[in-house]
């Protein structure tokens, strides 16, 4: 097939080459620039989005937040300008539920057809073609684009309309993001209180308390290895989705609320892009104790 995929970052870039590596043309699209690894054979750089959507059957997006999807289906020479009838535009972004609805309600009105498709599973995940895809969209649609996705992920799921894919995504990053914290805390106690942190996360390994987060990110915990991975900015900007989206709801989530200070707490102490398993820094500056 000929896809489609604008936006190569940390996440685009190891997913856009597993498309190619599955034998497909990928026509690519990317700021500043498409990175040059990616060109050859099966990767052909454009100059817009506008020519990836003319060129591409389906066009995957997977950039930041809202505003840039907005910018690059709408925006000038943005994809909607290089849609005809019958196309398919997958968004893989992490973005506001509501917000995603107007986007496939914009782009139905084209001919076409959308699907949200909210991906978990990090960098990591991404490289190892081994990401959750969350969808929302119509199940001809979806059938058509699984097999792409079977390519870059591995638990694959149609969870409803348009904008139920990214509403599941705000849900997982609630998850993550208390279960950091409670990695983080646990871990942090263990290592004042005299334990060797290294030891109690394996033995935690074994047993009821056990997670991918455990495993992962106490590692990078124990370690002092911050490098993204998730940054904590993309963090924050799903947990304001979250909370935001409370308000609208006139639900409580107090714990994702205080999630978002510790990440804010780390922010004002320049970790903006530190990977958010670094959100135990902010807990360790309230203990005055760091793991080790």
């Amino acid at each position: 097939m000929k896809i489609g995929f604008v936006g190569l970052g940390i996440m685009g870039r190891p997913m856009a080459h597993n498309l190619m590596k599955g034998g497909h043309t990928v026509y690519l699209y990317s700021l500043p620039s498409v990175p040059p690894d990616l060109i050859g054979d099966k990767g052909i750089a454009c100059k817009s989005s506008k020519e990836v959507a003319t060129n591409a059957e389906i066009i995957i997006t997977m950039v930041p937040d809202t505003p840039h999807v907005e910018a690059a289906l709408f925006g000038k020479d943005g994809v909607a300008e290089g849609l005809s009838k019958g196309k398919i535009v997958v968004d893989m972004s992490s973005i506001a539920p509501l917000e995603t609805k107007k986007f496939a309600e914009k782009i139905n009105k084209l001919g076409c057809e959308y699907i949200d498709a909210p991906v978990s599973g990090g960098e990591v995940g991404a490289k190892n073609a081994a990401l959750t895809i969350m969808c929302g969209g119509n199940q001809p649609a979806f059938d058509k684009v699984k097999p792409l996705f079977e390519l870059m992920g591995k638990n694959i799921t149609l969870v409803g309309g348009n904008g139920d894919g990214q509403t599941c995504k705000v849900a997982n990053q609630i998850i993550v993001a208390l279960t950091i914290e409670a990695v983080g805390e646990a871990l942090l106690f263990a290592s004042k209180a005299g334990a060797d942190p290294a030891k109690v996360r394996q033995a935690l390994m074994g047993g009821f308390a056990s997670s991918k987060i455990l495993e992962v990110h106490g590692e990078r915990m124990i370690k002092r290895t911050f490098d993204p991975g998730f940054r904590i900015e993309l963090h924050q900007k799903d947990l304001n989705l979250a909370l935001s989206g409370a308000r609208a709801l006139q639900i409580s989530l107090p714990n994702t609320a205080t999630c978002q200070e510790l990440f804010n707490a780390c922010a004002a102490n320049g970790g903006s892009a530190w990977d958010h398993s670094a959100m135990v820094r902010a807990l360790e500056m309230l203990a005055k104790h760091e793991i080790h």
